[in-house]
């Protein structure tokens, strides 16, 4: 069950999934294998996150079996999300990846409705519908679909679909559990899944240089994931699932600065529409607090 969500939560939200869209990015600037990858982003975060709950007021704790399942099985969810999603986004375009990955936005808004066990407002379908046109447009100019890509598209959509299992198991963890200790457990379960998942497989573990390293996971896991987290227990499901969406906004902003990638005019109706979603399903929220 949410409660009523602090008048900040809503831009919480958006500034942990920035934080979030610079994860492809970084992973693909380290030099690790993608599992690797995904363990330091989840081992390296822990001892931050340990202090700031600490300071915080949120000490991590042994939550009870029954709890401690709920975020285990989120948290194998998770892993093979980063497993899966930081392999595809090396075998296909970034427009590929970030497209397919978002799955979960809309698969988490899907729970929304369902578990409300109503249909949507004509306000949330129109929020749904606008960013779905947003999220094509915003990929139509760097989406490229073909046999080379086939592999990497495949994980991109298999990680997108688990990371919807992830949010949906976190979401009934926080309804028990403060969101920094929740964190905590779900990180230290999913490293402790992808360090042998990353031996065997043979990946390349240490890496030559920390600093991709050390910046995602303060950046995606502390920040991105951290922010998310405390939304899930505040936010309904239909707002988080379309506050995801502004990750591909960021990341084609992203391969503007960093990769001198051009943004045509569909890129910028494409997040224009988004925003409009957004706004849309907020003057719903705002109308009719979460329960």
């Amino acid at each position: 069950m949410t409660s009523k969500p602090h008048p900040l939560a809503f831009a919480a939200l958006l500034l942990g999934n920035a934080a979030l869209a610079f994860g492809p990015w970084l992973v693909r600037l380290s030099d690790v294998g993608p599992a690797a990858a995904g363990f330091w982003r989840l081992a390296l975060s822990i001892p931050f996150l340990l202090v700031i709950a600490r300071l915080a007021g949120q000490p991590a704790h042994w939550p009870g079996r029954a709890l401690a399942v709920v975020v285990a099985v989120s948290a194998f969810f998770f892993a093979a999300d980063l497993a899966a999603w930081h392999a595809g986004i090396r075998l296909t375009k970034l427009g590929n990846a970030t497209l397919f990955g978002n799955v979960a936005s809309f698969a988490f808004a899907a729970w929304g409705v369902w578990q409300a066990r109503r249909w949507p407002t004509g306000l949330q379908a129109a929020a749904l519908i606008l960013a779905a046109v947003g999220s094509a447009l915003l990929m139509a100019g760097s989406a490229e679909l073909s046999a080379r890509n086939l592999h990497g598209d495949l994980l991109a959509l298999t990680a997108g679909l688990l990371y919807a299992g992830y949010l949906i198991g976190m979401e009934r963890a926080r309804g028990k559990l403060q969101p920094l200790p929740a964190l905590i457990l779900a990180s230290a379960f999913g490293a402790a899944m992808l360090l042998p998942f990353a031996l065997a497989t043979g990946e390349r573990l240490l890496p030559g240089n920390w600093t991709p390293l050390l910046i995602l996971a303060l950046s995606s896991q502390v920040l991105g994931q951290g922010l998310l987290v405390y939304a899930l227990g505040v936010m309904p499901p239909l707002v988080i699932g379309l506050a995801l969406l502004t990750q591909p906004a960021i990341s084609a902003l992203i391969g503007w600065l960093a990769y001198r990638e051009t943004l045509s005019p569909l890129d910028w109706v494409g997040a224009v529409a988004i925003g409009a979603a957004l706004v849309l399903v907020r003057l719903r929220a705002d109308a009719q607090p979460a329960t």
